[in-house]
């Protein structure tokens, strides 16, 4: 069985300041589980299914989703996750600036494990950041 801190964090965010948000959040909580970068829904299906010349991600991941992408936007994306046979049980955070009840509804009803909103982004990455190091560490992830 891996050990739960093997998890790989997919960040799926278009914004770049997010991004680097989010790493040095991880460097500052000295979380070193792997993250792997996507800029939309399309990009990220191409690394979790491993198509299009990219290499698949390795099991267990989180997905840590925004809402608010070009291409494929994050509901759009879990849709595709969800009618995916072997991604549709994937875990998936929302990440989004979105307050906007009508997001929050389709995201649970794709069945998200949380989310977080963007309100202050520096103290939104530090609380998703808590958030997933202690549940990769209290949660039991199945073997690959």
């Amino acid at each position: 069985m891996l050990e739960p801190r093997t998890a790989q964090l997919l960040h799926v965010e278009d914004d770049d300041l997010c991004l680097m948000g989010l790493e040095r959040a991880f460097k500052a909580a000295k979380i070193a589980n792997p993250i792997h970068f996507a800029l939309d829904g399309i990009e990220a299906l191409e690394m979790l299914r491993g198509t299009n010349g990219r290499a698949r991600l390795p099991r267990p991941f989180i997905v840590l989703l925004d809402l608010n992408m070009p291409r494929m936007d994050g509901i759009e994306f879990l849709k595709e996750v969800r009618k995916d046979e072997e991604l549709k049980k994937s875990i998936v955070f929302i990440m989004t600036t979105s307050n906007a009840d009508e997001d929050k509804v389709a995201a649970y009803n794709l069945g998200v494990a949380g989310y977080i909103l963007k309100s202050n982004p520096a103290n939104a990455f530090l609380e998703a950041t808590a958030l997933l190091d202690t549940y990769w560490r209290v949660v039991e992830f199945p073997a690959a």
